[in-house]
């Protein structure tokens, strides 16, 4: 059965919690991000998260979707674990804290059809206990081989992945070696849960070649060499951070992040990066941070 675009705009059950200093610095661990700021807690203006901590945040809700649609006729189960992260947008509005209370709203914000599938993209926003705004996330899963009923829906309201469309070569590289381990550290101290990314034997069933690191692990380690290398480890300079997952990482390879521009402005710089696989294909592509001013 396909999935029907008419399910864009429908909103998801609300969720609360309560942020902990070991969520956030296991967090920081599992990408190997021994930023002070992430594990000083004598520091004067005490711990933060990560920038994409939001994803730990959220995946309560994207992890179980199906408990929080607030409806019945959703084809959930034509999906069958053969969604894969696809596309992040995510508005840093401030960063994290341990014991924020938060309350997520979210919503299905767009269906969009693809040559590969389906293209479902998940809005969530964060407030924290006086209302404000912490962070913005837009989760884009591609429903492999699943096909998409309907004209595209909520597209207009997506905000701009921005593309790199000029460069000269990268301005710097970084090589990582994702060991065997990692996604299974990662699963572990995230409780960011996905069976493609630990069961090889599942993995195959869905036509994964093998298990794969996980999305949000790879940006996060993109954000992290972005930090050090351009903010001078600042995190909190990172206002807004995007991408697209075009191609998969195998544990036990090595990733080279790479960024290819750098543009001044004003208010702050905006840089583009990609993520390259051990094939040298572009696990992200169209990578983007944009760092408000020192």
């Amino acid at each position: 059965m396909p999935i029907m675009t008419r399910f864009a705009g429908t909103p998801l059950r609300e969720y609360k919690t309560t942020v902990t200093w070991r969520q956030t610095t296991n967090h920081a661990a599992a990408i190997e991000d021994n930023n002070p700021c992430y594990f000083d807690d004598e520091r004067s203006d005490g711990l933060v998260a990560h920038p994409m901590f939001a994803a730990a945040v959220t995946w309560p809700i994207a992890g179980h979707w199906g408990e929080f649609l607030t409806v019945d006729d959703f084809p959930f189960d034509e999906m069958g674990g053969r969604g894969v992260h696809y596309s992040e947008i995510c508005e840093v509005h401030r960063l994290i804290r341990p014991g924020d209370e938060l309350t997520i709203k979210g919503e299905i914000a767009a269906i969009l059809s693809h040559r590969a599938g389906t293209h479902i993209v998940t809005a969530f926003r964060a407030i924290d206990g006086e209302g404000k705004p912490v962070f913005t996330e837009y989760i884009g899963n591609m429903v492999r081989g699943v096909a998409c009923s309907g004209e595209d829906r909520g597209k207009e309201n997506l905000p701009e992945i921005p593309i790199c469309s000029d460069h000269n070569g990268p301005i710097w590289k970084k090589e990582i070696e994702i060991e065997r381990l990692r996604p299974f550290i990662y699963d572990g101290c995230t409780d960011i849960v996905s069976i493609i990314h630990t069961s090889k034997k599942f993995a195959r069933s869905v036509d994964l070649p093998d298990i794969i690191l996980q999305g949000s692990a790879t940006i996060a380690y993109a954000v992290k060499e972005v930090i050090d290398a351009e903010a001078k480890g600042n995190p909190h300079r990172v206002k807004r951070i995007s991408c697209r997952f075009s191609a998969m990482v195998v544990p036990g390879t090595r990733i080279t992040i790479q960024l290819n521009k750098k543009v001044e402005t004003e208010t702050g710089t905006d840089l583009f990066f990609e993520v390259l696989n051990r094939d040298n294909q572009k696990a992200i592509r169209h990578g983007y941070v944009r760092l408000a001013s020192d």
